[in-house]
C-alpha cells in the first residue's frame, strides 16, 4: 500500500460497463513525510474518499479485489482513508 492525497476527481460520460457507478479519483502519491514523491495517477474508490484527504491506495491486480465478484479493470485502488500517521 501507498500513501497519497486526492487532488481531483474524473468525470466520464463513457466507460466501461464494470466501472458503472464507481468514482474515479486522481492521486498524488506522497512520502512519509507528506511532501509529493511520483506521477499523479487515477485510482477507483472503494471507500467514499474525496478530494483533499489523504487515503491508501494500491496498485496492480489488487486494485479490483474490493469489487469482487466484478471484474473491474482498474490498476490502482484506494482501500482507505488515513485520518493522521505519525513518523516515529
Amino acid at each position: 500500500m501507498q500513501l497519497a492525497r486526492i487532488i481531483g476527481d474524473i468525470v466520464a460520460t463513457r466507460k466501461d460497463d464494470n466501472l458503472a457507478g464507481l468514482t474515479l479519483l486522481v492521486l498524488q502519491p506522497l512520502a512519509a513525510d507528506g511532501s509529493a514523491a511520483g506521477r499523479t495517477l487515477v485510482a477507483v474508490d472503494a471507500v467514499g474518499s474525496g478530494v483533499g484527504e489523504t487515503v491508501f491506495f494500491v496498485r496492480g491486480k489488487e486494485a479490483s479485489f474490493p469489487f469482487y465478484p466484478t471484474e473491474v479493470p482498474a490498476d490502482a485502488g484506494i482501500v482507505g482513508i488515513v485520518d493522521r500517521w505519525d513518523l516515529g
